[in-house]
């Protein structure tokens, strides 16, 4: 193999021979920055979307702790083995710092001169930090700052009403309407005295969020969610049947808003019950005289006595019940939420029939099963019609929009998912090398090894004469699989008038050349045993 190599090298020209050097060394140095590269450490994302003080404090800490970072736009890059301690132990620090100083700021005041007016400040600036520091753990929001508007407390002056604006800035998009109730509520939670609608949400890039509130706050968005859970399921139901994209269902819910508190109170005249009985019986009896009544039967001495006397007798006997009407007294109480009425609109695509000539038309659905369907839709989204309820399903062709713009061909390469800026670079350079090897390293020894093959050999040689296309090869010494000798006309010996002697064998023809050329014989005989030696 060495001898090979040394006799390519031999055989290429002072200019071959410094691109074979220099593709070398430029594949060394590939091979090691390679190497240095994937012994390197892999960086990791740390911080992003900081704000220039932020990342300025996350920098200096990390200078101070000896950790290698990268810096690249808004994000900080650090190695993968230390990014979760060196969180836990920034976080420990208090870095990065959201949404400014919380109740932190009043474990620096003291008694002593402090006075009510900078206590008061300190501590609405500690609650806006606290709140800005809560709607910071929102994932899609960036940034947030909170300002509550309290005057100063006057025994004088009542139902002062406190009032907050929040700004933020999310990471994407704009902040929602749910998002915006949500942030509303909070606040006006957290502060005693504050409705929701006594804040105001500010997004940095859509504006002012006025976030549409009914007289509970919540009718809106509740009506919006039923009509939402509603359309689903019908779609749901229908795409079991006509297959998906064949149904579109529109959903429109009126619910009560209002609160309505009703007392109610049934008297029953037939459902009476006895609860008491009270029975009284009385009975008088009186003696009257006898007579005609005189002065003298008035006397107590007179003539009274005489005559015959007269007696009367009375009885009376009262009866009295106490009965309890039947009565029935029920409180009912309705708030918001309650379905009022139920509109759904239900279109159907038809059917696409081929023809036995090949030919598709559009048919709209029977009758039968568009009474199936709309018995199935009004199961599903629980129809009354007493209520008002209306259900509309017809059965019409679907047009599809016009697709605007020019479709792009599809590549045989499929598109590459997203890739780490490290990740491209080796690729690339392991690119890079295998084309080096390929354009400066083989292709030049294998364009060598041609050429080498066809040097002459030192000294004489032999040359055999019918080779293809008239071409000669010459003897180098080497014996290749499937040698055969050629006929070897080498001497003409007609050509000097001598007569053609009888056809001889090869062992004897060898014979007879290598007696007539001997130097040519002691070249390849020197060929062969060259490489013995130098082994040796």
């Amino acid at each position: 193999m060495l001898q090979n190599v040394i006799s390519i090298w031999t055989g290429l020209s002072p200019r071959r021979r410094l691109i074979v050097a220099g593709a070398t060394v430029a594949m060394f140095l590939a091979v090691l920055a390679l190497a240095r590269m994937a012994g390197g450490p892999q960086l990791v994302l740390l911080y992003a979307g900081l704000d220039g003080r932020s990342a300025g404090e996350i920098v200096s800490a990390l200078d101070q702790r000896g950790v290698a970072y990268e810096v690249r736009g808004d994000s900080i890059y650090v190695d993968v083995n230390a990014r979760d301690a060196l969180r836990m132990s920034l976080a420990g620090e208090g870095l990065p710092a959201a949404g400014g100083q919380g109740y932190e700021l009043l474990d620096s005041l003291t008694g002593f001169g402090t006075t009510s007016q900078m206590f008061d400040a300190a501590y609405w600036r500690a609650k806006e930090g606290e709140l800005a520091r809560t709607i910071l753990a929102v994932p899609e929001v960036r940034a947030a700052r909170v300002h509550i508007s309290q005057g100063p407390t006057d025994a004088f002056r009542r139902d002062q009403t406190p009032t907050a604006s929040v700004t933020v800035t999310t990471a994407s998009g704009n902040l929602s309407d749910a998002q915006a109730r949500a942030l509303k509520h909070l606040v006006a939670s957290a502060i005693t005295g504050m409705a929701p609608e006594d804040v105001q949400i500010i997004d940095t890039v859509g504006g002012l969020i006025a976030a549409g509130e009914d007289s509970d706050g919540t009718a809106g968005t509740a009506a919006s969610d039923r009509a939402a859970e509603i359309r689903s399921n019908v779609e749901r139901l229908l795409e079991a049947r006509v297959g998906p994209g064949k149904a579109v269902v529109e959903v429109a819910v009126d619910l009560v808003t209002e609160r309505e508190s009703i007392t109610e109170r049934k008297i029953d005249p037939e459902g009476r019950v006895a609860i008491s009985s009270e029975t009284e019986e009385r009975s008088q009896q009186a003696t009257e005289p006898g007579g005609d009544v005189t002065v003298a039967s008035n006397l107590p001495e007179g003539d009274a006595g005489n005559g015959a006397n007269g007696q009367s007798q009375s009885s009376e006997t009262r009866e009295r019940v106490n009965y309890e009407v039947s009565e029935t007294q029920r409180e009912l109480t309705r708030g918001p939420g309650g379905i009022r009425r139920l509109t759904v609109a239900v279109l159907v695509d038809g059917q696409m029939i081929t023809a036995p000539d090949g030919t598709v038309t559009w048919q709209p659905r029977t009758d039968e099963e568009l009474t199936a369907l709309r018995e199935l839709v009004g199961s599903a989204v629980g129809l009354d019609e007493a209520r008002g309820d209306v259900l509309t399903l017809k059965s019409m062709e679907f047009t599809l929009p016009p697709v605007e713009g020019t479709e792009a061909p599809t590549s045989l390469i499929p598109p590459l998912g997203p890739i780490d800026v490290m990740s491209a670079i080796q690729i690339a350079a392991l690119a890079l090398v295998s084309l080096i090897l390929g354009l400066f390293v083989v292709r030049p020894i294998l364009a060598s090894g041609r050429a080498a093959g066809q040097l002459p050999a030192p000294g004489g040689t032999l040359a055999l004469p019918g080779a293809a296309g008239g071409a000669s090869n010459a003897l180098n010494g080497e014996i290749q699989d499937g040698f055969s000798l050629p006929d070897l006309p080498m001497v003409d010996f007609t050509a000097e008038g001598v007569e053609a002697e009888p056809a001889e064998d090869p062992a004897t023809r060898l014979r007879r050349l290598i007696a007539e050329r001997q130097t040519e014989t002691i070249e390849i005989l020197r060929g062969w045993l060259e490489p013995e030696e130098e082994r040796a």
